[in-house]
């Protein structure tokens, strides 16, 4: 029996790279798309490069994933922080991230529906964060991700008599990724004063975020949908902040 097909974006990195070595023991085939291949080599994990940035890069490398690797199984997990306080923000900031975050998810779910819509059945997840309830220096990339988590929520009214589920991931501080450490350096006082403010007095780690998208992406999970799952520590009830 052929293993089933499963998308990731951003694959090769952070969150993503931990997501698709997880999927692969847990018997998928994950064609990771992203701007640099997958480290190692495995039969089960095969890359397509592309600057997610780009839209025509973008439609270009899911139709490829669509004619090689068709799949009803899609997580858009590739991403990226525009650190700035307001007054520095320009619009250029938010027409990069809608695209990373918005456009190309959109780009993704149109290569992948006529696969679910055939076979009756999809699992689309996408990945926001907890900023979206507030976080300092944030505005361009709460507000995308925060776009994420209406889009979804259309998309699952939108696809649900297809039998196609739409959820979302937000997690919050996750160690051992490039976007976290990127921001808190490794081993600092500031990394312990955030371990610190998070109500279960610890980081993240890139496998309580898999088990979120095991539950969405399995096919027991199929009366839920639209719904958006915080993997924080309790630190979307509270304040967060990481000066």
């Amino acid at each position: 029996m052929s293993k089933p097909n499963v998308w990731v974006t951003g694959g090769s990195s952070g969150i993503g790279a931990h997501l698709a070595d997880h999927l692969v023991r847990q018997g998928y085939q994950v064609v990771s798309i992203a701007r640099r291949s997958v480290a190692g080599s495995h039969d089960s994990l095969v890359s397509i490069k592309a600057d997610l940035s780009d839209p025509v890069a973008t439609r270009s490398a899911f139709q490829q994933a669509a004619e090689q690797w068709p799949s009803s199984r899609i997580i858009h997990n590739a991403g990226a922080i525009i650190e700035k306080p307001v007054e520095e923000v320009v619009n250029e900031d938010l027409t990069a991230l809608s695209q990373l975050h918005l456009g190309c998810a959109i780009s993704m779910l149109q290569a992948a529906l006529p696969r679910m819509r055939c076979e009756r059945h999809g699992r689309v997840v996408l990945m926001s964060t907890r900023a979206v309830v507030g976080l300092e220096k944030r505005t361009v990339y709460s507000a995308t991700k925060a776009g994420m988590i209406g889009m979804a929520r259309t998309w699952a009214l939108e696809l649900a008599e297809h039998g196609v589920t739409v959820n979302v991931v937000a997690p919050g501080a996750i160690e051992d990724t490039e976007m976290f450490h990127d921001v808190v350096e490794k081993g600092s006082e500031l990394e312990a004063r955030v371990a610190e403010r998070i109500p279960v007095g610890r980081i993240g780690r890139p496998s309580d975020v898999a088990r979120a998208v095991d539950f969405f992406l399995s096919d027991d999970a199929g009366f839920v949908t639209g719904q958006t799952l915080f993997v924080c520590g309790g630190s979307s009830v509270g304040n967060m902040s990481f000066t």
